[in-house]
């Protein structure tokens, strides 16, 4: 069967938010057919089973470890049958009318590849979705935690995109993984998630090397929904956290900067550590 989107969710402990994302779809689907993945990534409470349960027509793969973003997602979208891939987080709920405006969207401007909707705080407010590719110097002060420190700096500001015009549609660099529709040409042409990313930088990576190849990233505003952010990867520990970012930021320097620029990025590493586990200490002094 050919379906008009296949929707890809990545599920890593977060059942209750899950099931209100299901909803969200089922009770918006606007009249198009739509196919739904849910990869869950060993999480043990129950997640399999309240899908069996109460969305039946939904796929579940259920992992038997926790695969991270990059491969959980490949191995659904590698069995996808819809003309477009939504990859979307668990923790998000699409509002009415969304897939039917962002599918004609992408139905009438064919030469569009992926597309980044609104994304809404739980407040109606709006998420900051859209930012540059990463460079050295933006990094080097997110690396030395100077994000929250220097509000007003030029480079942060810049790699942030902080004057972005969210009521306009336009061309990008790059969206937030937590939802991006992808034609399934796009696949065909660069291939699936690089799996060496477990998490974070994958999406970064996705939309670097569509650009590459001449294909277009489209903000679409008129698309929103609603995104809670972040409850999976809450629930990690949070040097635990940054040894995984710096694991993916280190991937993505070396894979498509200079080599002089990955260095840096390596030799920054133990002191981004050593200010973890510092600020863990001081937010949390039982358990950094």
């Amino acid at each position: 069967m050919q379906y008009d989107i296949t929707v890809v969710i990545v599920n890593w402990k977060v059942r209750d938010l899950l099931e209100k994302n299901l909803k969200s779809i089922f009770a918006n689907t606007d009249g198009l057919n739509i196919e739904v993945y849910v990869v869950d990534n060993d999480s043990r409470d129950g997640t399999s089973e309240m899908i069996m349960m109460e969305f039946p027509d939904v796929k579940v793969l259920a992992m038997a470890r926790n695969l991270g973003f990059a491969k959980a997602n490949n191995l659904a979208i590698k069995q996808a049958k819809g003309k477009y891939i939504f990859v979307l987080n668990p923790d998000t709920q699409v509002k009415s009318g969304f897939f039917r405006s962002i599918y004609d969207y992408m139905e009438v401007n064919s030469d569009i590849g992926i597309v980044g909707p609104r994304i809404l705080n739980s407040d109606g407010s709006t998420q900051p979705s859209i930012r540059r590719f990463p460079d050295l110097l933006s990094h080097i002060l997110i690396m030395l935690k100077l994000g929250n420190v220097l509000l007003e700096n030029k480079i942060l500001k810049n790699y942030f995109l902080a004057d972005f015009d969210y009521e306009r549609e336009q061309e990008v660099e790059q969206i937030m993984g937590a939802a991006m529709m992808i034609r399934r040409s796009v696949f065909e042409k660069i291939g699936l998630f690089d799996e060496k990313f477990f998490v974070w930088f994958e999406e970064v990576d996705f939309c670097l090397r569509a650009r590459k190849e001449g294909i277009k990233i489209k903000y679409f505003p008129q698309a929103e929904l609603y995104h809670e952010g972040g409850r999976s990867f809450n629930k990690e520990a949070i040097v635990r956290k940054q040894m995984i970012f710096n694991k993916s930021l280190l991937h993505y320097f070396s894979k498509h900067k200079a080599f002089y620029q990955t260095i840096i990025i390596a030799l920054l590493l133990p002191i981004n550590i050593l200010l973890t586990i510092g600020y863990a200490i001081y937010k949390n002094p039982r358990r950094p």
